[in-house]
């Protein structure tokens, strides 16, 4: 199945100056930043992961975060940041010979009548080199209804989850000089290729790790449904308002 990127590219010169429209600036090259401008990529993403459990023991495992997340989120480098934060090293991307390593800071606030949310936060003393990253994603933990199950006695809790993440790149100018249409073509699917990939790697991860804890009978369960249902899923979706802006700090 698939579903097309309803992202956005947008020129900061084109629109009113606003907090998010703002130049990254840096101190010691601050007067040469003054033509400098983010270019903004603004996608929506969508998906689910099945845990092969009761919601609460999904529930249990997913609020004792400091255990599994740096686990599974390897080899991504991982900093804790407080009780609930990260510093998260993603990996290399790039495309049209510009690359970055992004780092992001990451908080997961603790669940609430199991919905839980990842937000973006500041990395103490650390200032993005050409590039800002709004992230904001929801999580929901719904137990599968009894008719939806193969069978009665095997619970299955489906962790749906929505991301909005929003991307300004401080493009150099051999890079502003090519085609508007190519720049946006481009940063939409590298964003997507980063998403999917880095989703995909930590659910699995996730997956894997929650059900060995639960046991070699469950984790033998969840490797052989896996092969028979979709217990991952992670699609671009529809954005609902076509004048949406990054979030404003």
């Amino acid at each position: 199945m698939q579903s097309s990127v309803n992202s956005q590219f947008t020129n900061a010169q084109d629109h009113p100056a606003s907090v998010g429209d703002e130049p990254m600036t840096h101190p010691e090259t601050a007067d040469t930043q003054v033509s400098d401008r983010l270019y903004w990529f603004y996608t929506q993403f969508e998906g689910v992961m099945e845990m092969y459990a009761e919601a609460e023991a999904v529930r249990q495992y997913l609020d004792l975060h400091q255990g599994w997340f740096r686990r599974c989120a390897a080899p991504m480098q991982v900093t804790p940041l407080g009780e609930n934060g990260y510093d998260l090293t993603i990996g290399q991307f790039g495309a049209l010979g510009y690359y970055v390593e992004p780092k992001i800071g990451l908080e997961l606030i603790p669940q609430r009548d199991r919905v839980y949310r990842i937000e973006t936060i500041p990395i103490p003393d650390y200032v993005p080199p050409g590039y800002q990253v709004e992230f904001q994603a929801t999580q929901v933990l719904e137990p599968l209804p009894v008719e939806e199950l193969e069978q009665a006695d095997s619970p299955i809790t489906r962790v749906s989850w929505e991301l909005d993440l929003n991307v300004g790149v401080l493009f150099p100018k051999f890079i502003r000089s090519l085609s508007p249409k190519l720049i946006q073509r481009t940063g939409d699917r590298l964003i997507t290729q980063i998403v999917k990939q880095v989703s995909r790697r930590l659910t699995c991860k996730v997956q894997e790790d929650f059900h060995e804890r639960l046991g070699p009978e469950s984790l033998e369960q969840y490797r052989r449904l896996k092969k028979l249902r979709t217990s991952f899923a992670c699609l671009p979706r529809e954005a609902n308002d076509p004048d949406h802006r990054p979030p404003q700090g």
